[in-house]
């Protein structure tokens, strides 16, 4: 069947992937509640733990770590309300992890950005000191959902380990993209959401490592060992684990997705040589590109992109749909007049090249490159 839209806007919400779909529409059919004792009940619970094991599996961690929640946002949340005496964290971590750390009580320090969008971890040495003797929390994403920039994980580990600080990971935009290696970082806790690698929305899991101790994030019940009370949405879960097994499986879509998106962008600066790349000399994750063209609004190219059928974003679309200048971009220093004009453009497992013949038509259209060439 012949596509009548051009969907670019996997970072905010991927298409849910058809083994994600099957494994719901299962789901949806088996009765019990997974904490009953009966036959019915088993099989919900053999449900759940099935999709444990994926999700654990897919960032290297054991399924005991494991915690359902609601999404990266309840489980971000969750870790920043945990009673930290110190919040360290990056000006590019999403709202979900800045907004909730500002309100914590903790004394937030915010660790300063690079201009190729790389949290700069060098001086925070000596800002941490000696962790031992505060709650010391060290939080950072591991690839920005904006820009795509990955970020240096395995130096903020070492950190960690030598301060002896706990550290928290948004890995929300990394499954499927790049390695995540829970278990071999030594993280405290971990961050995930369903729907940006396949999966439903409405799902996601806080990864705490065996031994760490985090208040519950809901009390009234024994659910997900204790962490969090209330019946597991089975179906739900079933779809998250389904998508994780499908990326764990997944050979080359990296690569593939790469190439697509590096044809994407030299169609671009061909087709308008004023526009810019952010973060195209940093490395990215795959399917991500963050276009800059000074001059037009990026709320509005947003908008005529969607007029000719390619939905693309400004910026994060996790703030109730609101387009305004990126925090993002302005803790990189750029200047205003290139993050009022940064859109994002991110493909996922799905894309096909047809896709980025579509966007560029459709970006030729309305950046006016056209009638500058006339």
């Amino acid at each position: 069947m012949t596509r009548t839209r051009t969907y670019l806007d996997c970072n905010a919400s991927a298409p849910l992937r058809a083994e994600a779909r099957a494994a719901m529409l299962a789901a949806l059919d088996v009765v019990g509640n997974p904490s009953s004792v009966h036959g019915e009940g088993r099989a919900a619970r053999a449900i759940v733990e099935s999709a444990r094991e994926a999700v654990a599996r897919l960032v290297n961690a054991r399924p005991s770590e494991v915690v359902f929640t609601s999404g990266a946002t309840e489980a971000n949340d969750a870790v920043m309300a945990a009673g930290w005496d110190t919040i360290f964290a990056s000006g590019i971590e999403h709202d979900s992890v800045l907004a909730p750390a500002a309100r914590s009580g903790a004394e937030l320090a915010t660790i300063a950005v690079t201009t190729n969008g790389v949290a700069d971890l060098a001086s925070v040495a000596e800002r941490l000191g000696d962790g031992a003797s505060k709650r010391v929390l060290l939080s950072l994403m591991a690839a920005n959902n904006e820009t795509g920039i990955i970020q240096p994980l395995e130096e903020a580990a070492a950190l960690a380990r030598e301060h002896g600080v706990a550290l928290h990971v948004d890995a929300v935009q990394a499954p499927g993209r790049i390695a995540v290696d829970f278990s071999g970082l030594g993280a405290a806790a971990l961050t995930l959401s369903a729907h940006k690698l396949g999966g439903p929305r409405g799902v996601g899991a806080l990864i705490v490592r065996d031994g760490v101790e985090l208040p519950a994030l809901i009390v009234g019940g024994g659910q997900e060992r204790r962490r969090r009370g209330g019946t597991e949405c089975v179906a739900g879960i079933a779809g998250f684990g389904a998508a994780a097994d499908a990326i764990v499986r997944e050979q080359g879509a990296a690569r593939r997705m790469a190439a697509m998106r590096a044809k994407l962008e030299d169609g671009v600066k061909a087709t308008t040589p004023g526009a810019l790349i952010i973060g195209d000399d940093a490395r990215r994750i795959a399917n991500t590109s963050c276009i800059a063209l000074p001059g037009k609004a990026a709320e509005t190219m947003v908008i005529k992109l969607d007029l000719e059928g390619v939905a693309v974003s400004a910026g994060s679309a996790c703030s109730s749909g609101k387009v305004g200048t990126s925090h993002v971009l302005e803790a990189m220093g750029l200047a205003p007049e290139i993050a009022r004009s940064a859109i994002r453009v991110s493909l996922g497992s799905d894309t096909q090249d047809e896709d980025i013949a579509a966007f560029l038509a459709a970006w030729e259209k309305v950046s006016g490159a056209a009638a500058v060439a006339a």
